[in-house]
């Protein structure tokens, strides 16, 4: 590929935007959070056997209700998850991931939108993905759209 001034603006404007995210109030929280949750050896062991419960329950999962070892594996990881979620440190966790993501969403939806109009661009949020759809539910519902996309 030849660098030319237009590509030499672009990559300069998102080594700006990039460090614009970095920079961020929500960025900063994500970080206070995380260093919260994994500099708290509890809460690492719980992280952790928590995984271990997740690749069990995949294994249970292949087997489904048939696998002997089914009704425990659920039992456990919905208790050990239910645990976690109710550690106030995971809680800021959660929360500082998903304003960051929707920071990160709205920024794809503007850079996308600047292209065109009629780009799709992939959210994690349901109100950025209808805010500029004339359909609300966006066209990938098999031509059950009733938009003029």
């Amino acid at each position: 590929m030849i660098m030319t001034n237009e590509w030499a603006t672009i990559m300069d404007q998102s080594d700006l935007l990039c460090t614009m995210v970095l920079s961020s109030e929500q960025f900063y929280h994500y970080l206070d959070a995380h260093r919260a949750v994994y500099t708290n050896s509890n809460l690492v062991r719980e992280i952790n056997h928590f995984t271990k419960l997740k690749d069990q329950y995949e294994e249970v999962q292949r087997f489904g209700k048939y696998h002997p070892d089914y009704s425990k594996v659920m039992k456990d990881i919905r208790v050990t998850k239910r645990k976690l979620d109710m550690v106030d440190e995971v809680a800021t966790l959660k929360v500082a991931e998903n304003e960051l993501q929707d920071l990160l969403d709205e920024v794809s939806l503007l850079i996308g939108k600047s292209v065109s109009e009629g780009v799709k661009v992939p959210v994690s949020n349901p109100f950025f993905a209808s805010s500029g759809s004339s359909c609300g539910s966006g066209c990938g519902t098999g031509g059950a759209c009733s938009c003029s996309a």
